[in-house]
């Protein structure tokens, strides 16, 4: 969360790269920066980490505060996604992160 806005974000350390992206954005700018390009850097960054990555903000009236809680909430998500499990040793079923 970030003040108002709160972000859910899973992962799956899959090879197979794919983005299902919702910020629910409603200007066009944030401060300087265009609105789209916060979809495009998660999009391009699940294709390169070749990562499927579903982002969703639940709710927030600040668009500010939308994008930084999902990027906060991605973080998040990948650190727990590739923690070491004590149990279980790697995160996977395969037994691997491709």
């Amino acid at each position: 969360p970030l003040d108002e806005a709160l972000s859910r974000v899973v992962v799956d350390i899959s090879s197979r790269p794919h983005a299902e992206i919702h910020l629910g954005l409603k200007r066009e700018m944030i401060g300087q920066l265009s609105a789209e390009m916060c979809t495009h850097v998660l999009q391009s960054f699940a294709q390169a980490a070749r990562i499927t990555l579903h982002v969703d903000v639940l709710r927030g009236d600040n668009d500010h505060h939308r994008v930084e809680c999902s990027f906060k909430a991605l973080a998040v998500a990948m650190r727990l996604a590739v923690a070491r499990d004590a149990g279980a040793g790697v995160p996977s079923t395969k037994g691997v992160l491709a």
